[in-house]
């Protein structure tokens, strides 16, 4: 258990922590959140005791072990499974418990070739997959995980939340996916307002908690200001009375006893909007027979693929990390030529594009509003200026430069480049990567009003559920069109490429009995879709003519109340 004690923190005038007190219990899985910039990172480095507090104590049992991803990547083993072996607890070659280690490395993306690759070869996102396994491998008492679904795809995304929800000891987690939260955490804790709030339950639980406390106080607030206006009032009035000398006292007194409750400060939220220009036609792009391939020898990432995008769809895509999901995008974007195939694009298309590889593509030197004016020149310092604001990059904070901004805040800027220019289709690449939950939320809720095409590509399965109404799907080898949501794919069968290896501890027959049982659950899990589908198609079809004809009488009501009005 961890036992934190009237802890404070700030650094300079930026008051981090106040005084503030929590306990982490046995078995507990508690998902920290809190807007970016206010201590998160920071609460993790001290209970890890990489920083100090200025005040208070951190205490931890006697030989309590810790476990964390470590971002000094230095390996001394020959294969990714020998390293892995290292964490194992109890036998430093790890040989009794290879197993453990190697189902680790499956769940979080690794394939049989790949285990036995020297880990020096493999690539930065894998190379940080492999501290992670060598973490869940060592077992500790107290898991602390930092933004661990940013170096996972969507399938290792799915494992690791199995792997979690059966964690039995206590994990603290800090995520910018809401449902990834929420699916594996038993409590939550909060930082608001240099306080720290725990308790049982999802986000959406303590955050209506913080809510209600807020407009209580709110209430309180308005109500004592206005008895303390009463009573000064009754004070000036009969000040100068001899008769009402004592009431007068009473009053003077009572007022300087009484406490005055501060107006709450102002939380700043990322809140903008999307510039859509207009567009009259049916589709935006449309590729046919795509196919793209960096090297003519291997296999293409694409092949003779075929998309069409109207003018309000809403496409995610999906799938392992380097199968060409980003690929696809740059090929829509025209930054890459396809190999075979064509892509078609609208000539009044005025494309919005948030790659992923753009964040360094920023120049260091420059301040957030130069960067900002070299997409408009034209425009005013005040337009850039609200612009900026709307990034929450207010005042002077618009004048820092790239170069000493974090991940986050950079990202923000992206996505205030793209506010400049209208568009009338947005590619967005991982747009969430960095944001926290509030500023997911505004995007969010700027992509559901923006008038125009999105595809984005996102493992965040809160966006998923949200926003996608068809899917682009790289899995099994290759890559399809799924019509339907995030939902109905997962219920009409979901990934083909799923991972079979489960973080308990099990036997080969074990495993091989387990697959069977689940290909059989998927059996019959595809039969009543379908017989669903049976039914409900026909009442589907008729419910869409009635709401077609409801649009036309409609319409027909605007035209004549329209003439009505001319008359």
């Amino acid at each position: 258990m961890v036992h934190v004690s009237n802890l404070s923190k700030s650094y300079g005038a930026q008051v981090i922590f106040d005084d503030v007190s929590f306990t982490v219990n046995s078995g507990e899985r508690v998902g920290l959140v809190g807007r970016n910039g206010h201590g998160k990172t920071t609460l993790l480095r001290m209970i890890l005791g990489q920083e100090h507090p200025d005040a208070g104590t951190i205490s931890l049992p006697k030989g309590y072990r810790v476990g964390h991803l470590s971002q000094h990547i230095r390996f001394t083993e020959e294969t990714v499974l020998g390293e892995a072996c290292l964490g194992l607890p109890g036998a430093s070659d790890g040989r009794d418990e290879t197993f453990r280690a190697e189902a680790i490395l499956f769940g979080l993306g690794f394939s049989r070739d790949e285990v036995n690759r020297d880990p020096r070869t493999i690539s930065g996102g894998y190379q940080v997959r492999l501290n992670l396994a060598r973490m869940f491998v060592s077992d500790p008492d107290l898991l602390v995980l930092d933004e661990p679904t940013n170096y996972l795809d969507i399938l290792s995304i799915r494992w690791l939340t199995q792997f979690l929800r059966n964690w039995g000891k206590e994990m603290i987690l800090i995520t910018h996916d809401r449902d990834f939260m929420d699916s594996v955490t038993t409590h939550t804790m909060g930082i608001h307002r240099c306080k720290i709030r725990k308790m049982q339950g999802p986000t959406g639980k303590l955050y209506q908690q913080l809510l209600e406390e807020e407009e209580i106080y709110e209430k309180t607030r308005i109500n004592d200001e206005r008895k303390r206006q009463e009573t000064e009032r009754f004070i000036n009035r009969f000040r100068a009375q001899a008769n009402k000398a004592k009431a007068v006292q009473s009053r003077i007194k009572a007022l300087q006893k009484r406490e005055r409750l501060d107006k709450l400060s102002e939380i700043k939220s990322l809140e903008f909007a999307f510039t859509s220009t207009p567009f009259t036609g049916k589709r935006l792009v449309e590729a046919e027979g795509l196919s793209f391939s960096f090297d003519g020898n291997a296999p293409p990432l694409v092949d003779g693929f075929d998309l069409s995008v109207g003018k309000s769809d809403r496409i995610a895509v999906i799938g392992k990390n380097g199968k060409g999901k980003t690929t696809l995008l740059r090929l829509l974007a025209g930054e890459l030529a396809p190999s075979g195939g064509h892509v078609e694009r609208h000539p009044d298309l005025k494309l919005g594009y948030f790659g992923q590889t753009n964040v360094e593509r920023l120049d260091r030197s420059k301040s957030i509003e130069e960067e900002i004016m070299d997409i408009h020149p034209g425009g005013s310092r005040g337009a850039v200026r609200s612009i900026c604001g709307a990034m929450m990059f207010e005042g002077d904070e618009a004048l820092k430069k790239i170069g000493v901004l974090s991940g986050g805040e950079r990202s923000r800027v992206l996505l205030g480049k793209l506010l400049v220019s209208p568009a009338n289709m947005l590619l967005l690449d991982e747009p969430t990567n960095h944001l926290d939950m509030e500023s997911t939320d505004s995007l969010i809720e700027a992509i559901e009003v923006f008038d125009g095409a999105v595809v984005v590509v996102t493992h965040n399965e809160t966006v998923l559920h949200a926003l996608a109404e068809r899917l682009v799907v790289f899995d099994g080898g290759e890559v399809r069109v799924f019509e339907g949501t995030y939902r109905d794919f997962l219920e009409k069968g979901g990934w083909k490429d799923d991972v079979e290896y489960r973080p308990s501890v099990r036997t080969v027959a074990d495993r091989q009995e387990s697959a069977a049982c689940r290909r059989d659950l998927r059996r019959v899990k595809a039969e009543i879709i379908d017989e669903r589908s049976r039914t409900i198609g026909p009442l589907q079809k008729r419910i869409a003519d009635v709401e077609r004809e409801i649009m036309i009488l409609e319409e027909r009501i605007d035209k004549e109340t329209a003439v009505l009005l001319e008359a």
